[in-house]
């Protein structure tokens, strides 16, 4: 598992946790039955609050990408590749959506939008 945390972002660090390690799980960098650290030592390897972490492997827990096992700790998710790409493309358009209204509310077309996106893609 490799986590980049930016506490310059303006993102919540919850977050970035929470969208790199699903990010892994369903590129198939983190396979079914993974360990993650466990709450406390991914906070102290990490720098942040016990809260940060729990709050996002219970996200994480409730999209069902990882499960948990009372005493023994945190685990991936056992996902088929079909489940894997339908999740990723989900998660995809739920964040479109949101942007989509920013853009619309700019009055930007879909081919200025797309424009956009060539140049900082």
């Amino acid at each position: 598992m490799n986590i980049a945390i930016s506490n310059t972002s303006e993102k919540p660090i919850y977050q970035q946790l929470f969208e790199q390690i699903s990010a892994q799980i369903l590129k198939g960098e983190l396979e079914s039955g993974y360990g993650l650290p466990p709450i406390r030592q991914a906070a102290t390897e990490l720098g942040v609050s016990i809260i940060t972490v729990k709050k996002a492997w219970e996200e994480l827990e409730r999209l069902d990408l990882i499960y948990t096992i009372t005493g023994k700790g945190c685990f991936v998710a056992d996902l088929s590749p079909d489940e894997m790409l339908q999740r990723r493309n989900d998660m995809i358009l739920q964040r479109m959506a949101i942007d989509a209204d920013y853009y619309k509310s700019f009055g930007l077309t879909i081919e200025e939008v797309f424009e956009l996106m060539r140049k900082v893609y």
